[in-house]
């Protein structure tokens, strides 16, 4: 790698990751702000909030990993300059996004059972319910918009999306106050106002991303001869590559709820502890992350574009960037580890708990690093069904066992409560790192032929 090209692709992944990273937090931050507001009117409502998004966060987590197919399908036709087929593409899209809207209503108005099954008790499910069924009837529109970004990002324009994402943020805040507490008229509908107001704010979001494409000449669809609205074919090639990120994905958020459930008995402190390692991990991880979603546009692009070599290269600087990165934050975390907890509670022994689960994920940061940008890479060169296979390897035959057996039971070492499922996800996410790293670059090298 010469210094000035390394510098020049340094660049150009910067210019495309970081308006993603501000468009993630700003997402990420609508939740915060439903949380916050849920919280000042009162605990059963923020219970209820938060009981709620981790039934729908999963499922949208997984519906956007589907409609992320759109993003590497949409750089390879950018890259090729032709932009054929592009808007077959984003029609087999809108397909899949409108499924998966229907299916998403249909399955957050029929969490009765689930509420039943978790035993939550008869207050809490009937708020929990309300605020699940407002939020619903945003999901059609919020799922067409996440296709719109993953087409916007496909063509390497990732400044709409922020630019939408923190106009959503700025709306979601006062509608939330009038909806929750019932100002200016608007009934007083406590979680459900939470509810509401998120899909109204998804409405707005997707109107929005409409405008984009109408006023904006680079965003616009390409005229295609005798397009077809529905092409079985394109709709599956979509499906082949769209299916295995959304399970991916799926995978990587339920393991993190069954942590949560089986740390559960071990008491109140032991579960905060965990929360607080993994909120602020969550927030560390949107860097690397961006900068992984950057990667697979510029592999996508340079791939479509018939350069197999500077399409490598660009993934290697984006390995060597996000690594860079991860080194400096996990010295940061180990450092700061004790301060860090302080931001979230004054309680020294919970201070104490969590302080000694961040020295451990500072450690975790520089494997998750290495393999979500690899798996960012892969998704450029279109390879999704493997490094699924190696996610569910990882994390569910790997990291949760080995964590559970450290961390519930005496079979190797003395119980070791929390730390002993961190240092699980630790070696699970490091075997994931090396075996997509091998498999990047088995892909790259095939790509060269």
């Amino acid at each position: 790698m010469t210094l000035y090209r390394t510098w020049m692709e340094v660049k150009a992944l910067l210019a495309l990751g970081f308006p993603i990273m501000l468009t993630q937090i700003a997402q990420a931050s609508m939740g915060f702000v439903d949380t916050l507001v849920a919280g000042q009117y009162s605990t059963l409502d923020l219970a209820a909030v938060a009981l709620g998004s981790s039934i729908w966060l999963p499922i949208y987590l997984a519906a956007t990993g589907i409609l992320m197919a759109t993003t590497p399908l949409v750089a390879f036709a950018s890259g090729s300059k032709t932009t054929n087929g592009v808007l077959s593409i984003f029609r087999q899209g809108i397909w899949v996004a409108i499924t998966l809207g229907i299916i998403s209503v249909f399955i957050l108005n029929s969490t009765t059972w689930i509420l039943d099954f978790m035993r939550v008790e008869a207050s809490l499910a009937a708020k929990t319910q309300e605020y699940l069924q407002a939020i619903s009837w945003g999901f059609p529109a919020l799922l067409l918009y996440q296709l719109l970004r993953s087409y916007f990002e496909g063509l390497g324009k990732t400044r709409p999306a922020m630019r939408i994402a923190f106009l959503a943020l700025v709306l979601n805040i006062p509608l939330n106050y009038l909806f929750v507490f019932g100002k200016l008229g608007f009934p007083e509908l406590g979680a459900a106002g939470c509810g509401w107001a998120s899909a109204l704010v998804m409405w707005v979001m997707l109107a929005c991303g409409l405008a984009a494409i109408q006023r904006n000449p680079l965003l616009q669809l390409p005229n295609e001869t005798n397009p077809r609205w529905l092409d079985i074919q394109e709709l599956l090639n979509y499906l082949k590559l769209g299916i295995p990120m959304g399970f991916a994905i799926l995978i990587e958020t339920s393991m993190f709820s069954v942590i949560a459930l089986l740390l559960a008995p071990l008491g109140t402190l032991v579960v905060s502890a965990h929360q607080i390692t993994m909120t602020f991990s969550g927030l560390i991880f949107m860097i690397p992350l961006s900068i992984a979603m950057a990667c697979t546009i510029r592999v996508g692009q340079l791939s479509g574009a018939n350069e197999p070599k500077s399409a490598w290269f660009s993934a290697k600087v984006a390995v060597l960037v996000t690594t860079s990165i991860a080194l400096f934050t996990s010295i940061t975390i180990w450092l700061l580890a004790t301060n860090i907890a302080q931001i979230f509670t004054s309680e020294p022994y919970l201070i104490e708990l969590a302080a000694s689960l961040l020295l451990i994920a500072a450690l975790f940061e520089i494997s998750d690093a290495l393999q979500v940008t690899a798996a960012g890479a892969l998704r450029g060169y279109k390879d999704t069904s493997i490094p699924l296979l190696i996610v569910f390897i990882a994390y569910w035959v790997i990291g949760l066992p080995l964590g559970y057996i450290l961390g519930l039971t005496d079979l190797l070492l003395p119980a070791m409560g929390a730390a002993g499922f961190w240092y699980g996800l630790l070696i699970g996410l490091s075997v994931s790192a090396v075996l997509l790293i091998v498999r990047l670059k088995r892909v790259a090298q095939h790509a060269h032929i």
